[in-house]
């Protein structure tokens, strides 16, 4: 039943995972025998991302590289699947906010989300596929959001760039499931993050959020480290173009 479950020695690229919940998943993969690649746009903060799973006593490789840059991508594909080795998970984590009410918005606000969100999925996705799909295996895994199914005011470029992954998600597994590659996607609610900072310091934010939530509190960035080594591990094996919220009961309750 172990190995049902096991991720030892597979070579595992989270994109954005030199901080937040993309470090946590790190730390996770890490801690069940993985061998991570560390990324993000920070050299000096890849660095100390991976030095500390070292003093885990993880396996983690650093490579900094801007997911919306395609060039920047390739070289770092490459490097990795030479260096390292066959990457078997691709994590889609990388994300950023830029914050406006919709008739404020720019268009540079608007772009900008979309390009990494959800344009970079597609350009990383696309390049660790082309390697997958001669090796006839392999899993892709998105991070989209509670808000690809619900919107809130300041933030329609994050929803549409989170629908928008849902889709794609689908559109992924649909086409690469018959190189044997799974694809899915999973969806947090509102977890305690450096980028939730500011909603977790406002009372009024806080305190709407424990009452939405059947469970009463933000989750906390370890809870996603189970469902996503499930979905990388062979009891997923015939999971495919599925997303799955860990949003504490959120959509459950009216």
């Amino acid at each position: 039943m172990y190995k049902l479950f096991s991720v030892t020695g597979k070579v595992v690229l989270i994109t954005g995972s030199s901080r937040g919940l993309g470090f946590k998943l790190a730390q996770g993969f890490a801690k069940a025998g993985a061998i991570v690649v560390v990324n993000g746009q920070s050299v000096a903060g890849v660095e100390r991302a991976v030095d500390l799973l070292h003093s885990e006593g993880g396996q983690a490789e650093g490579f900094p590289f801007d997911v919306s840059d395609q060039h920047q991508v390739s070289q770092a594909i490459t490097r990795i699947e030479k260096e390292v080795g066959p990457i078997d998970v691709l994590v889609n984590n990388a994300g950023i906010h830029r914050r406006a009410p919709l008739e404020e918005m720019t268009k540079d606000q608007f772009l900008q989300v979309i390009d990494v969100n959800l344009v970079s999925v597609f350009s990383v996705s696309q390049l660790v596929a082309s390697q997958m799909i001669k090796r006839k295996q392999g899993r892709i895994i998105n991070i989209t959001s509670l808000n690809a199914e619900g919107a809130r005011p300041t933030i329609a470029n994050y929803c549409a760039a989170k629908g928008g992954l849902k889709m794609l998600t689908k559109s992924m597994a649909t086409e690469y499931a018959k190189y044997n590659i799974q694809t899915n996607a999973i969806g947090p609610g509102y977890f305690k993050t450096d980028m939730t900072k500011k909603l977790r310091d406002d009372p009024e934010f806080d305190s709407w959020v424990k009452q939405e939530v059947p469970l009463a509190r933000w989750g906390d960035p370890q809870e996603l480290v189970g469902v996503a080594i499930f979905l990388a591990s062979q009891a997923a094996s015939y999971i495919n173009g599925q997303t799955i919220y860990v949003d504490g009961g959120w959509q459950a309750s009216l």
